[in-house]
């Protein structure tokens, strides 16, 4: 029977297109989607057939802004209160229109800056699912996701993700704000992201490959990893007349790019370089809104500055990138070696997780960079053949899999079993969609109300 899935999604594109490959296999199935996401991702989604919700905000150009890029390069996001205090007004403008576009749905499928979701759901009644792309739910079997360093035992790493809960603060404190004005219920709130307000753990969804990332034997029941959601391409791309002439013209360059992240661009630019220079290899530099500098490029560096990972890479001897989700899947999906290059968030883990597996160098973090030290990784990275033989041995097991089916199969199971509230204590239907409308009416006024508000 066909459902309604709600999807909310705060990010750069990695954040949302893992979410349009699920929208597209719901739909495969027969049941009817909408994401909302950022302004900058609309035409995105709706070239996949997906319904697009605006959660508002241009994330590039907040990204692009001088506080938030200063705020990163030193560290400190906490010293900027002025941008914190912005983020959080696109945090509260999203669960307004979240709720809008909840309105009808089975069920809502949120990650971790979208967690006013659990609140909207516990208002509808339905079924809410934490999804992730990256491991957050508490271990001992290694620590938290952004932590770059040595691992001091079981004790440590559970520890270890006290620093998540902590950040996780930000997001939340609107929501008892929210729970109150906007939705009518009661400012109760004990779990964070990965409980409901009852501090009852969510069904939760982590959408990377067990084989990359095994599940540690300690997670709650109702915790799945379903394989990473590959959204297959359809764009036709294929490489430029000048891009093709690059490519037959010498050996088989690698990739360097730092995704959406654009952080000390021109630093990064004359890194990647000084490095082709001393290597003396081919390169092709990703541009995208990491912010690398393509002017003046010697006849060894060609500028790319768009292309779906899964075919670029196959063009590729080797890559080197930032370490998002999304593309260490398309780098290991494509069977090549892989540097990473860390800087934030679940980048470290990713890096990590490669080196351990044998498909490329130890991780260096971005800050700590030198043309010399990439200049010598990338010969290895070339010349080193276990890394090829391990990327290859793992990219024919990860291709063999589908995330996104199987998560449609979970995700159709909960909402199967989900019994709400209004279930346990019956009472007429016709009462019962007479309350439901009732509380819609009431929540719309109330959401006028709290959007004209200060925070």
């Amino acid at each position: 029977m066909s459902k309604r899935i709600a999807i909310a999604t705060l990010g750069t594109h990695g954040d949302v297109q893992p979410y349009v490959a699920l929208g597209v296999a719901l739909q495969e199935k027969g049941h009817s989607v909408v994401i909302g996401a950022p302004s900058d991702f609309r035409d995105f989604i709706e070239s996949h057939e997906l319904e697009f919700c605006d959660l508002g905000s241009n994330i590039q150009s907040f990204l692009k802004e001088a506080r938030f890029q200063n705020a990163m390069n030193n560290n400190n996001l906490l010293k900027y209160t002025g941008l914190l205090k912005e983020g959080q007004e696109i945090v509260k403008r999203a669960a307004a229109a979240a709720w809008d576009m909840a309105q009808e749905a089975h069920a809502i499928l949120i990650n971790m800056n979208t967690t006013f979701g659990v609140d909207i759901a516990e208002a509808l009644e339905i079924p809410v699912i934490m999804t992730a792309l990256q491991p957050l739910s508490p271990t001992s079997e290694f620590p938290y996701c952004a932590y770059y360093g040595p691992s001091f035992g079981p004790v440590f790493n559970r520890l270890s993700y006290t620093a998540h809960q902590v950040q996780q603060t930000y997001y939340d404190l609107p929501r008892n704000r929210l729970r109150r004005d906007m939705l009518g219920l009661k400012a109760k709130f004990k779990g964070g992201f990965q409980r409901d307000p009852n501090g009852n753990y969510l069904p939760t969804l982590y959408a990377f490959s067990e084989l990359v990332s095994p599940r540690p034997r300690d997670w709650p029941d109702g915790t799945e990893i379903t394989g990473w959601w590959q959204l297959e391409d359809h764009s036709n791309w294929a490489p430029s007349g000048a891009f093709k002439e690059f490519l037959e013209a010498g050996d088989t360059p690698v990739y360097i790019g730092f995704g959406s992240m654009p952080f000390r661009a021109e630093r990064n630019s004359e890194i990647v370089l000084e490095a082709a220079r001393q290597w003396g290899g081919r390169v092709v530099i990703g541009k995208g809104w990491g912010g690398l500098n393509p002017k003046h490029l010697p006849d060894s560096i060609f500028a790319i500055d768009k292309a779906p990972h899964d075919k670029l890479f196959r063009h590729m001897a080797a890559v080197v990138h930032h370490g998002g989700a999304g593309t260490t899947s398309a780098g290991l999906h494509a069977g090549r070696p892989t540097f990473i290059v860390p800087q934030t968030v679940d980048q470290p883990y990713w890096g990590r997780r490669v080196y351990e597996l044998g498909c490329g160098p130890k991780p260096v973090l971005l800050r700590k960079l030198t043309p010399e030290i990439l200049a010598e990784t990338l010969a290895d990275l070339t010349t080193n053949a276990s890394y090829q033989r391990a990327a290859g041995q793992l990219a024919d097991k990860l291709n063999a899999e589908n995330g996104a089916q199987n998560a449609v199969a979970v995700i159709e199971e909960i909402i199967e079993d989900f019994a709400p509230l209004a279930n346990k204590r019956p009472r007429r239907m016709n009462q019962a969609r007479a309350l439901s409308r009732l509380r819609q009416r009431k929540a719309a006024a109330r959401a006028a109300q709290w959007m004209a508000s200060p925070l």
